[in-house]
């Protein structure tokens, strides 16, 4: 696979989409590419008119210091800096991709921090209780809210901020990231300190079914990541040390990928042939064939460090990662894990985004885009 990946590449590293397929036309529920990649509407500079005209910036929350570092990844130097809210977490796209939010969740006085991608400017903080993570509706007509402390899925109206209902999961204790079907019926959410997954409508969002974690006793399921050809959901345990394996529709468990210590984040190449896995524990990225679900290399860090959570810029050619216990981000070569830039900034970065990305809508976290 590793030879396949060369021969297709292009001169930026990222693989060409010879053949990408179009997507197909939107369901009900909003839309999603059907064909061979979910993601194909999401390739290589595939910038929809809704990102015209925004800034290319790196946006990283540091969650222990409630700011947000702004990196040209041009030149791989902060150039900006705001505050984030308190205790700020991820930066999240809104499903129409005109806007950003920053993530806040302290309790009870974080909140949303909206920034203007067009000018890289942040507004006021936007009073949401208990905003951990931010999804979205795949028709864009509800924003979910991970309410994490305590253990519910909030679900607002995104125009006007104003709660419409709340889920509440007792047993999902740590409730966190989540992914949507490729026919958008099943959402699979992790639970981060219960060691289970649950499975809820994508419709009603009522709970269908749980799968308790056995392969850590003490497992922490983190990352939830449909692969681009539909077939699997990918979890990453960051306890477990690497990515447990559920099919399409999340009805049952298929297996288990060792990838390294503290898996943490998983996110896919341009062209969907493989998928990025973060190991905060080892400074270490491994690389995923996602048919085969094989790995296929691991890339070290040069001098360690912790990568974390990230995106993969709009040309495919940079994985960028922070470093969640070494107050830095990362900004890595996709074609052979080469570490272009490491870059100081606040203190506990987490969920940072790259912008613009390519794809129609926002299904939320970093930039989880079809």
């Amino acid at each position: 696979m590793l030879a396949l990946v060369a021969a297709a590449c292009d001169d930026s590293g990222e693989a060409a989409p010879s053949g990408s397929p179009t997507a197909a036309a939107p369901s009900a529920h909003g839309g999603v590419p059907t064909a061979v990649n979910v993601y194909a509407a999401a390739g290589p500079g595939m910038l929809s008119d809704a990102v015209r005209g925004h800034r290319e910036l790196v946006y990283v929350p540091n969650t222990n210091s409630n700011d947000v570092y702004v990196i040209d990844p041009k030149t791989y130097k902060v150039v900006n800096k705001f505050y984030g809210g308190p205790e700020p977490q991820h930066v999240v796209p809104s499903h129409d991709l005109r806007t950003l939010y920053v993530a806040s969740d302290e309790v009870p006085t974080g909140g949303l921090v909206p920034i203007d991608p067009r000018t890289g400017k942040s507004g006021k903080l936007i009073n949401v209780q208990d905003v951990y993570n931010l999804y979205f509706t795949p028709d864009g007509k509800q924003a979910i809210v991970v309410a994490e402390a305590y253990k519910r899925l909030d679900f607002y109206d995104p125009t006007t901020w104003r709660r419409t209902k709340s889920l509440n999961f007792p047993e999902c204790a740590g409730i966190n990231h989540m992914d949507f079907s490729a026919d958008l019926k099943t959402m699979l959410v992790s639970c981060e300190f219960a060691n289970r997954m649950i499975v809820l409508d994508g419709a009603s969002h009522k709970k269908v079914r749980q799968f308790d974690l056995d392969v850590s006793s003490h497992g922490m399921p983190q990352d939830v990541r449909l692969t681009p050809n539909g077939q699997h959901f990918l979890v990453a345990d960051m306890h477990a040390n690497g990515v447990y394996v559920f099919d399409a529709a999340a009805t049952k468990r298929t297996g288990f990928i060792p990838t390294g210590n503290g898996t943490h984040g998983i996110y896919f190449s341009r062209d969907g042939a493989r998928a990025f896995i973060s190991n905060r524990g080892e400074g270490s990225i491994t690389v995923l064939d996602t048919n085969t679900l094989k790995p296929i290399t691991k890339w070290q860090l040069p001098g360690g460090g912790s990568p974390d959570m990230g995106g993969v810029s709009a040309d495919g050619a940079v994985l960028w990662l922070s470093g969640r216990y070494d107050n830095e981000v990362y900004a890595i070569s996709t074609k052979d894990g080469r570490l272009l830039a490491r870059i100081p900034v606040g203190d506990g970065p987490h969920g940072l985004t790259v912008w613009p990305q390519p794809g129609r809508y926002s299904l939320g976290h970093t930039g989880n885009i079809r």
